[in-house]
Order: C-alpha cells, then structure tokens, then sequence
C-alpha cells in the first residue's frame, strides 16, 4: 500500500470491521462523506490490499463442531517447502478453522473444530502425528471463543 490512511478511511475500517454487513449510506453517514465517495474509498482500500475480504462468523454446533481447540505443532526443519506441504494438506482437512505461521518454540497454531473428543483424537492422529515433518503435538481444547470488534489502530502506522 503506497498511501497512507487518513481518518475517513480509518472511520470506514473501523464500521466495517465493527459489522461488515453495514450499509454503504450508513458508513457514509457516520463518517461524514457521500455515499459515492464511501464506496470509492472502500473500493480503493480492497485494490490496496487493506481490506482482504469480509467473513461470516458462525456458530459451528448446528454444523457438528461441538469442540474447538488449539493444535500446537512443531516441524522437523523449518524450510519453507516443508511449511507449505504442511500448510496445504492442513488447510484442506475440513476440521481446521485457521492456521497461524508462528514464530517461538511452536511452528504451526491450528484452530480446529471437531464434533467430539474422538473425532479430535482421530485428527491429530490421521493427519497431524502421522505426518514425518512432525516432531510434536499439543492439544489445548478451547471453552470458549471471542472475536473483538473494535478497529487496531497505531497512531504511528
């Protein structure tokens, strides 16, 4: 992103990411500025690369996911084909929720759902521990899960 955000473009990141199902009029208001100009600006902030998409925040016990929980995961070499191998297949298990890159004693963060402790033992087993890239495994089952609304913003960025 070569521009730097002013305030009406922070005003609009802040509603969207407060309620991404906002109207474009309704932020528009808030922040003071035609309608026209809030979607151009939103446009703009998507081509920039600010905003990467919009998500649904569901809740997964209708779907069978009655569990969640934190896999930590540490590889046997710290290559980058290795973690994209690793990445790959992981992202396409449907129990994984999100997958964090991190830096620290562990390599890989999964967030994943399950429907019971079972399915969670027969995860980890089948498609983490049976992996040759893998040296450890830590399950931490997650009671409960908040996602805050309100914007990050430092004064300096």
């Amino acid at each position: 992103m070569a521009r730097k955000l002013d305030t009406a473009d922070l005003a609009i990141l802040a509603a969207l990411y407060s309620d991404p199902q906002t109207s474009n009029k309704a932020i528009a208001e808030a922040v003071g500025i035609a309608p026209s100009s809030c979607l151009e600006r939103t446009r703009r902030l998507k081509v920039d690369g600010v905003i990467k998409g919009f998500y649904a925040q569901l809740n997964l016990t209708p779907l069978g996911g009655h569990i969640q929980a934190m896999v930590a995961v540490r590889l046997a070499s710290h290559d980058r084909n290795t973690f994209k191998d690793f990445q790959s297949a992981l992202l396409n298990s449907a129990e994984v929720l999100q997958l964090f890159h991190t830096g620290g004693e562990n390599d890989v963060l999964l967030h994943v759902t399950v429907s019971d402790a079972p399915h969670l033992r027969d995860f980890v087993f089948d498609q983490i521990t049976s992996r040759n890239d893998v040296t450890h495994v830590e399950t931490s089952l997650i009671y409960d899960h908040k996602i805050s609304n309100q914007l990050p913003h430092f004064e300096n960025s």
